[in-house]
């Protein structure tokens, strides 16, 4: 097991201010349905909540190793690099998007930081990951896949047959199952049919006979420790293990349907309004991820309360600047619609 002396107080920091610019980014694009009305159109899926879970895992990964998300998928081109104005337009739809504003939120796609892209299907992100895996493999190029997806995506068919195929031929892939307790507007815990089978999804592993483990995804340490085994044993050539990584979402599924008259107000949870579930949001509030590791390295005389508030200012101004580039950036026109249609 690492300790924070191994990890080094540089490499610390970088990881707490990952996760405040995550959630800065995410703040942001709430406050863009009251803010800047019809800017964004549909939904978006927004990962506050996830911030430990994404960076602990994305901690440990060699730079030239492939991350695939799914839709939810706004914090991990942060973390890689990718620059939040550019998400950020995409997102809003504009020309200076990733995908020149025709992939959206959900859609998000940046090669050059090994980010290849998110799919806006249930599961689909697995299998798509599992194929890169394969040409890792086949190439020899020493990478490991990252793919994230959620507790609702473990209940869909791509999910099955890319951990047989991964397990089969030793895939190099880590299967990280972010389990955010609501599959859409349906708590993990409820019986019925929309639910995911399984306590705790992580057993699922056992099927395919390779490492499955669940970890507090509100610890970002927690999460680097597990997600740092399964990356050498991948790496090594022994193939996949399937990590849950348990948290909280704190947002709605889709927020943009849920967005109230009131500008100093933001949705935080749907399911609070639609099952009435203000001690479940309250008590997951208690343990925020970011206010966790904030505490944890000022006890530790790693991080200051003047260097907190220096790296949350710094994010915040960050996303500012994000939304001013995205606002200032053209529409595309229609006729360019079809110039990235390839089939």
């Amino acid at each position: 097991m690492q300790t924070k002396e191994d990890i080094g107080k540089d490499r610390l920091l970088w990881m707490y201010n990952q996760m405040v610019r995550i959630r800065e980014f995410e703040e942001r694009v709430k406050r863009t349905f009251v803010e800047h009305p019809g800017v964004i159109r549909g939904h978006t899926h927004l990962a506050d909540g996830a911030e430990a879970s994404i960076v602990g895992a994305l901690s440990t990964r060699n730079d030239d190793d492939p991350v695939m998300p799914s839709y939810r998928c706004h914090g991990y081109p942060i973390v890689l690099g990718t620059r939040p104005g550019r998400i950020m337009a995409e997102i809003y739809g504009r020309r200076d998007g990733l995908c020149k504003g025709f992939g959206g939120s959900m859609h998000l796609a940046d090669p050059a930081h090994h980010f290849p892209g998110a799919s806006g299907i249930v599961g689909q992100g697995i299998a798509h990951a599992t194929g890169v895996a394969l040409t890792a493999q086949v190439k020899n190029t020493g990478q490991v896949v990252y793919s994230f997806f959620g507790d609702g995506s473990s209940k869909q068919g791509a999910f099955f047959e890319s951990l047989n195929l991964a397990a089969i031929w030793k895939l190099p892939i880590v299967f990280i199952l972010e389990n955010n307790q609501y599959q859409a507007y349906t708590h993990i815990s409820l019986e019925d049919a929309n639910a995911a089978a399984g306590d705790p999804l992580s057993k699922k592993a056992e099927a395919f006979s390779i490492p499955g483990v669940t970890v507090d995804g509100n610890d970002v340490l927690a999460v680097r420790e597990e997600v740092a085994k399964a990356v050498a044993r991948a790496r090594a050539g022994a193939g996949p293990s399937l990590i849950e990584s348990k948290f909280y979402r704190f947002s709605a599924h889709g927020n943009a349907i849920t967005v109230p008259p009131v500008p100093t107000q933001f949705p935080q949870h749907e399911a609070v309004e639609v099952y009435g579930r203000k001690a479940e949001y309250e008590a997951a509030r208690a343990s925020d991820p970011i206010a966790r590791f904030r505490s944890q390295l000022i006890n530790d005389g790693l991080l200051t309360e003047a260097e907190a508030r220096r790296i949350e200012d710094g994010a915040r101004a960050e996303m500012e600047d994000a939304v001013r580039f995205a606002l200032a950036s053209p529409f595309p026109s229609p006729e360019e619609a079809l110039n990235y249609v390839f089939a």
